[in-house]
């Protein structure tokens, strides 16, 4: 019999992507991550649940206690970021470092089982002609978290399953109601989990943040205002700036050295190029000429069309671990609000070509 272990995190998703795996045949292993205390999916609440669904299809539970993990590759990640006068996007980070590589190897040493299944709208195929797994949107597109999973690497790829993949969400529910599961009804959360455990983004920075006041300038250096640290804002922010000025104002620019946060017109705001760095290389191989793609800068943006330049490092150098490979996206039209720690990933139509995080502008 195929044996896979689920991902279960507590929420509808991942307990109808077991129930589905469980009524095809699979031996399913249901595997919960504990990721820190307090509400949320991934939490207490989530793992009691993640539980009870093991129980309702009669198949082994195991909990895995990754705080520490967490603590290290993302709360720190997150904080270190802001710090730096960054956003950090910690979803792509926690899939790849966190949930997946770790959940595989656990699967691996502790179980014996090759294959791993998750609750994520995405698909995944393999391509015979690149010798490549292949990435690619869900046919849900409103629920397609492929931007998440750039990430990944072949080898997660290869003993990834995504039941949900080819399935609208609204059926998605109906599969949980028709095997009766406890999590048919439940709410679908809206935030990270650190937003839901802290209630804002605001108030999980605080607590590990002391906020140090400085300035707000405009782009010609005059001072406008005051602010209480600049971990409270994020480039192309609007609202709550705290001054007032004849036309709207958005944050173009943060600058951590000085303590100061940079505001300006839209216009400033935009930008036609940007450095990614610790690029993932997926539907393809790392390309040598510049290739035309699709991208985009944050979760819910559309897709831009883009010419993706590859960075290779002066013959006999080595690529710097801390920044990973390189590419520059030039944009035909220039974009407002691409933020620096957020990721950037480039299609070809529904294939994830690659990703990678966008650099601070030198």
């Amino acid at each position: 019999m195929r044996k896979v272990v689920v991902g279960l995190s507590g929420g509808v998703d991942s307990s109808a992507a077991a129930a589905l795996l469980h009524h095809q045949g699979y031996e399913v292993v249901g595997l919960t991550l504990w990721l820190m205390k307090g509400k949320g999916q991934c939490c207490s609440e989530g793992m009691v649940d993640a539980a009870y669904i093991c129980e309702q299809l009669g198949v082994p539970h195991h909990i895995v206690d990754s705080r520490d993990l967490f603590q290290t590759h993302i709360i720190d990640y997150l904080v270190d970021g802001y710090r730096e006068g960054i956003t950090p996007l910690p979803c792509s980070q926690c899939n790849r470092t966190v949930k997946f590589g770790p959940m595989l190897n656990y699967a691996r040493e502790q179980l014996g089982i090759d294959r791993i299944a998750t609750g994520h709208y995405a698909r995944i195929e393999y391509d015979e002609k690149s010798d490549r797994y292949q990435l690619k949107r869900a046919l849900d597109r409103n629920k397609d978290q492929s931007y998440f999973l750039y990430d990944l690497t072949q080898d997660l790829l290869a003993a990834t399953l995504f039941p949900l993949g080819e399935i609208l969400k609204t059926e998605t529910r109906q599969i949980a109601n028709q095997y009766e599961l406890k999590t048919a009804d439940k709410p679908e959360s809206q935030d990270l989990c650190l937003v839901e455990a802290n209630g804002s983004m605001q108030a999980f920075l605080d607590k590990y943040i002391t906020g140090k006041k400085g300035d707000i300038i405009d782009t010609k250096g005059q001072v406008l205002g005051q602010h209480e640290g600049i971990h409270h804002y994020t480039i192309g922010q609007r609202k709550g700036l705290g001054i007032s000025a004849p036309n709207p104002l958005y944050v173009v620019g943060i600058d951590a050295g000085r303590n100061q946060v940079i505001v300006g017109d839209k216009e400033s705001a935009v930008q036609t190029e940007c450095a990614i760095k610790r690029v993932n290389w997926v539907g393809i191989g790392t390309p040598n000429t510049p290739i035309r793609a699709q991208v985009q800068i944050r979760y819910r943006s559309e897709p831009q069309p883009v010419t993706v330049i590859p960075i290779h490092p002066p013959d006999g150098a080595e690529i710097d671990p801390k920044i990973g490979s390189c590419v520059k996206l030039i944009f035909d039209e220039p974009i407002f609000g691409i933020t620096p720690g957020q990721a950037a990933v480039w299609y070809d139509g529904d294939l994830v070509l690659g990703g990678g995080i966008i650099d601070i502008q030198k």
